[in-house]
């Protein structure tokens, strides 16, 4: 069987098996601003508003550049984006400090365990977009506060021209070898893609969705060791050599490929067989907004096929994987941008309430295990 047969009969079955919830609805929204119920309406409201303000959308992830530029040719809208490289808690102190001013994020792309703190804070506006019953039940909130409209997968992203013999599983993170050389994307309090490393860790020693606990012991092991560097991975680091292992999402490197090569360098993406781990970002309309169909525009993009095609050409799989392959969408190349589909066939994905515990349970943790050791 082909790449691309396996990624069709998979997509399909992920359709029908997690499509079961959905709500049966084509598009509402909780509030009381009326920006239409097709893509024509919404969008000749949003070009009236003429822009939207956008966060933490850098250029390499997940081919966001792409996925913007398609947006701003399309509809002819600015779509400006404050500080790229922002973390997920980053995202939420903004809308704190602009809250009520122009230039506050109208919309956000954020780990899932800042889902609840966005509900509980009024920040996530209800809005279900049109191809909502095509989004699978595990990639949207029942209710409407926030929709996912792509996941990936953790990956131990090695420079093999540093680190000729690359690591293969959390095991191998282990090894003298690698002494100062093992990288996060971040704080785990913080950032999805550093709370996914610990999560996708515990995985891979003996613990599960319901206990991460394992993920924050291995980290505090490897801390000792001194094979764990307190920077974070950033595109600068990774091109100057100071981040020669990065436990990162495998989408953040298609798009950094001319630039590694340009620096001399060869990357080898590996998906721990120890521990296999994938997660969403979720991406809700900000309440209270200064543009609110422009937001709303957005968020209509990012799960259409255009944003969907997109977000594959950077190595993401997007929500509406099944809808694309189902209609012959999905081309060979295309295709090849994603892990094998016995990998993805591996995935399932933590709840909410998973979630938020596992949360509670790092950031209570993380400091005086990991960080502040």
């Amino acid at each position: 069987m082909s790449k691309f047969r396996t990624l069709a009969a998979l997509g399909l079955v992920l359709a029908v098996a997690l499509a079961g919830c959905s709500s049966g609805t084509s598009s509402s929204n909780g509030s009381s601003i009326d920006c239409g119920t097709t893509i024509e309406e919404i969008a000749a409201n949003a070009k009236e508003e003429g822009m939207v303000n956008l966060i933490a959308l850098p250029d390499t992830w997940a081919n966001y550049a792409g996925i913007l530029a398609s947006f701003r040719d399309k509809y002819g809208i600015e779509a400006p984006v404050q500080n790229p490289d922002a973390s997920s808690a980053d995202e939420l102190t903004a809308i704190d400090t602009l809250r009520g001013q122009s230039g506050m994020p109208e919309a956000v792309d954020i780990g899932p365990a800042f889902n609840e703190e966005m509900r509980t804070k009024g920040y996530s506006e209800l809005y279900k977009p049109i191809v909502w019953d095509e989004i699978p039940a595990a990639l949207k909130d029942p209710e409407g506060y926030w929709v996912a409209a792509y996941y990936g997968v953790l990956a131990i992203a090695s420079n093999t021209t540093l680190v000729p013999d690359a690591p293969k599983t959390w095991a191998d993170l282990k090894k003298p070898a690698y002494k100062g050389m093992v990288t996060i994307n971040g704080d785990p309090r913080e950032a999805g893609a550093a709370f996914a490393a610990v999560f996708a860790a515990a995985l891979g020693n003996g613990g599960s969705f319901d206990d991460v606990m394992p993920g924050i012991e291995y980290y505090a092991e490897l801390k000792e060791l001194g094979n764990l560097q307190t920077i974070d991975v950033t595109p600068a680091g990774i091109l100057s050599g100071e981040v020669p292992i990065a436990l990162d999402w495998t989408y953040n490197f298609p798009g950094l490929q001319p630039q590694i090569a340009e620096a001399g360098f060869e990357f080898q993406i590996n998906v721990p067989a120890d521990g296999v781990y994938g997660a969403y970002y979720s991406q809700s309309v900000v309440t209270e907004v200064e543009h609110p169909c422009a937001a709303r525009l957005w968020l209509e993009h990012i799960v259409s096929d255009d944003g969907a095609l997109g977000y594959l050409e950077g190595g993401a799989v997007p929500a509406r994987f099944g809808s694309l392959l189902e209609r012959g969408l999905v081309s060979d190349e295309l295709a090849a941008t994603l892990p094998p589909a016995e990998i993805l066939d591996a995935i399932s994905f933590p709840t909410p309430d998973q979630v938020t515990a596992a949360r509670e349970l790092i950031t209570e943790n993380w400091g005086p295990m990991v960080a502040d050791k």
